[in-house]
């Protein structure tokens, strides 16, 4: 590969790179905000329990269906978090390699030069 394709392909994993982290925080974002309606509704339920709520009672029933939903759609969020990281980590990987590369022909370009 030419300086010039291997530059292009350099930026173009900088730009997926910086994707694939933006994409990584907003899962983080989303997954901190789940927590925090985790623990609004478990508060409630504390209290409902408190209130001397039955185990088998409607309510209590509601509560549990209703964390058992935020725990599946944090255990969703939590597998496209690795799924995107085990991405960013192949795109910094190749990153690596066409740096080396572009590294290779400044390196032997400049060579050329210093030696003619």
């Amino acid at each position: 590969m030419g300086l010039a394709a291997s530059s292009a392909r350099l930026y173009m994993l900088v730009a997926r790179k910086s994707d694939l982290e933006f994409q990584l925080q907003m899962i983080n974002q989303r997954r901190m905000m789940l927590a925090n309606i985790m623990t609004q509704v478990m508060n409630q339920f504390q209290m409902l329990q408190g209130g001397g709520a039955e185990p088998g009672n409607a309510n209590v029933q509601m509560f549990e269906a209703r964390l058992q939903q935020f725990q599946q759609l944090d255990k969703m969020l939590e597998l496209m978090a690795q799924r995107i990281d085990i991405q960013h980590k192949a795109v910094q990987t190749e990153y690596e390699s066409v740096k080396k590369v572009v590294d290779k022909n400044i390196e032997m370009s400049f060579g050329l030069m210093k030696d003619g």
